[in-house]
């Protein structure tokens, strides 16, 4: 099974960007469809972004849409999550998720899709 490591977090005045990368071990990479989900305090876990095995589809949640871009290097086994134009309502605990699904298009928004998760990554948009 992949293990999976999340690291970029921070705090960061609104306007500002942040790169999340999640670093993958273990497994094949390029086999994973991954993604991104995000949980702020007393919300329920929301999908953000996801991205097919090659990094050929992706798609985005529309509160992200325009300003998050997710992108994968299967050469380093990571996966990124640009975020620009960011805004307090973007806070939350970041994780990035994996499925073991071969070469493929196909890309995922429910959470019941992915079978590994990384512990997350704390960001924090100032006013």
């Amino acid at each position: 099974q992949v293990q999976l490591l999340e690291s970029g977090g921070g705090l960061v005045q609104a306007g500002g960007s942040l790169r999340l990368s999640c670093a993958a071990s273990g497994g094949t990479f390029r086999l994973y469809t991954m993604g991104w989900f995000r949980q702020a305090p007393g919300k329920e876990r929301e999908f953000v972004a996801t991205i097919s095995t090659s990094g050929t589809n992706t798609y985005y949640a529309d509160s992200v849409k325009g300003r998050f871009t997710i992108s994968r290097d299967n050469a380093k086994n990571t996966l990124f999550l640009q975020m620009n134009s960011l805004k307090p309502e973007d806070t939350a605990v970041y994780s990035c998720a994996a499925r073991l699904t071969g070469v493929s298009t196909v890309t995922y928004t429910t959470e019941s899709r992915y079978n590994a998760w990384g512990q997350g990554t704390q960001v924090t948009v100032s006013s």
